[in-house]
């Protein structure tokens, strides 16, 4: 997964991406800008024990889910910026921190549901 966020000011204030055109595309401006933050997949570690690639949750997610995962800057890869992950049956946790507000968060992680659904 990538996704890529508009860069804050100084101020804290997010560059406005505004359209100048019907056919002006955001996948236009990504590759002319650079004026975007882009976040990735953090990459799994291989754990002996497991015999499995796994990722740190922090104890925060405790069940294996196709659904879990991290995000992290393409810039800093060891600091996550989003983790989402399966706790039980029905729930579910997600973690935050800057530079994504709480509505970037949460659309991120809602999104992932929609090419996971056929996973499990």
């Amino acid at each position: 997964m990538q996704v890529w966020l508009p860069k804050t000011s100084k101020s804290g204030e997010r560059e406005k991406i505004q359209p100048t055109s019907v056919e002006d595309k955001m996948s236009s401006k990504i590759s002319k800008e650079h004026n975007y933050i882009r976040l990735v997949n953090k990459t799994p570690r291989w754990n002996e024990n497991l015999g499995a690639f796994c990722l740190n949750f922090q104890g925060r997610v405790t069940v294996a889910s196709v659904k879990n995962f991290q995000l992290v800057d393409e810039n800093s890869p060891d600091r996550v910026v989003l983790q989402f992950g399966k706790c039980s049956e029905d729930i579910f946790t997600m973690d935050y921190s800057y530079p994504l507000c709480a509505l970037q968060a949460f659309a991120i992680c809602l999104s992932s549901f929609d090419h996971k659904l056929a996973c499990e």
